[in-house]
């Protein structure tokens, strides 16, 4: 039973890495322009270098789109856009950044990861949501902001020890924190995914401690850019608030798989597409009810098997589970970014990447039927319906790819108080 099992599932692994690969193969035949926002980033370096103001889109070279990051990230991106390498190279360049990041990925066991456990971690990066191929199509940064994700996680996921081993460990942590927060400075509205650094299973002090230092590093980029970049971080403020006329604005309504954007379609249905307020409702009763709510009952539902002691609060409760339960513990930490992430207003098409950093972590240690589930929903299945093309232009399957991708997550948490029964191929 069990090799036959596993002969099964490796055949479904081998069918979804086909499709992924050959969805990316497909894209290289296409007559289309592709690296938009490359260009436009390091148009926008180069507008900075040649000291012009590159908030203006008429003062960028070659793009009709704008600049949408803080100040300081002009310097900081300015050695992977000299000598044009990064424009003339992206292509070859973002697919190593991509398998880069899944061999980084921590895994929560005590071993050394298996070769299998390496495989789908670097297939799930590549293919998960079709993130990477929007990635790699528009040449985002978000390449970059993946690869050091990849790092933070590791350096905050290392396998839990005790006493003094312990720490030795918490700096790695910490440095961890900074470098997670550092990252979500680049795409501001994803700050609440730091929140979830509070199930690591760690003392409370602890834990606060490392929320604080990423809180500290994600606000360390904006007071940078507004006290030694005071000019250009006006400018900034004038171009994500929409008020530098007859050029491109970065809003929350621009066109994106989110929930936000779901909310709008449906309420222009309803008649209600100009009631912001109805709009802002409906997302926040779907963004409770599909993920957050979903992912608080489980969590709830683990740690109430375990007898409450008089006088102890639940989030006492909730901590001595977390510290009783480590691998477990750092499965839910990951799986709180996930769903804190999947939430976000504004989740465009290649922020679904960083999502299946995510996911890779999660994946590699599900049992047969969930981890077979879990690759048909979030790979198999928007590999072949974009490899197709029946689908190119209606991005949503992004979204509801990783919504049953993140069900089928929370359908396994329930096993999360032992160690999951991986199938070794």
């Amino acid at each position: 039973m069990a090799s036959r099992r596993n002969l099964w599932l490796a055949c479904l692994i081998a069918l979804t890495a086909l499709l992924v690969f050959g969805n990316l193969a497909s894209d290289v035949g296409l007559d289309v322009k592709y690296g938009w926002d490359t260009r436009v980033n390091c148009a926008a370096v180069d507008a900075y270098v040649g000291g012009l103001d590159p908030y203006f889109v008429k003062n960028l070279k070659g793009t009709k789109l704008s600049y949408p990051y803080l100040p300081v990230t002009l310097d900081a991106f300015r050695p992977f856009c000299a000598d044009g390498i990064l424009v003339a190279h992206y292509k070859t360049i973002f697919p190593v950044l991509a398998v880069l990041c899944g061999l980084i990925l921590p895994g929560f066991g005590r071993t050394r990861p298996s070769a299998r456990d390496v495989g789908l971690r670097v297939l799930c990066a590549l293919g998960a949501f079709v993130g990477f191929e929007w990635v790699q199509a528009s040449g985002n940064f978000a390449i970059l902001s993946g690869v050091l994700t990849a790092i933070a996680l590791r350096l905050l996921l290392s396998p839990p020890a005790s006493g003094a081993a312990e720490d030795r460990s918490f700096p790695s942590r910490l440095a961890g924190a900074a470098l997670l927060g550092l990252v979500m400075s680049f795409k501001l509205v994803f700050v609440p995914v730091l929140a979830a650094l509070y199930f690591l299973p760690l003392p409370r002090s602890r834990k606060l401690t490392l929320i604080a230092m990423a809180v500290f590093s994600f606000a360390l980029p904006i007071l940078i850019s507004w006290l030694a970049y005071p000019d250009l971080f006006a400018s900034w403020q004038l171009a994500v608030a929409g008020k530098i006329p007859d050029q491109h604005l970065v809003e929350l309504f621009e066109s994106n798989p989110s929930l936000l954007l779901l909310a709008r379609d449906l309420m222009g249905h309803v008649g209600l597409i100009d009631s912001k307020p109805a709009i802002f409702a409906t997302y926040a009763f779907a963004a409770t009810a599909l993920v957050l709510v979903p992912f608080v009952l489980s969590v709830l539902r683990l740690i109430g098997s375990r007898p409450a002691h008089e006088g102890d609060s639940l989030l006492a409760r909730l901590d001595r589970w977390l510290m009783d339960h480590p691998r477990a513990a750092m499965r839910i930490t990951v799986l709180a970014m996930f769903a804190l992430y999947l939430s976000s207003p504004r989740l465009k098409e290649y922020a679904f990447f960083e999502l299946a950093l995510y996911a890779a972590i999660l994946l590699v240690d599900l049992p047969a039927r969930a981890l077979a589930a879990a690759l048909t929903v979030g790979l198999l299945m928007p590999s072949l319906i974009f490899v197709t093309g029946s689908s190119s232009e209606d991005n949503s399957i992004q979204l509801f790819s990783a919504l049953m991708f993140f069900w089928v997550l929370l359908l396994d948490v329930r096993h999360a108080g032992r160690v999951p029964d991986t199938v070794q191929l």
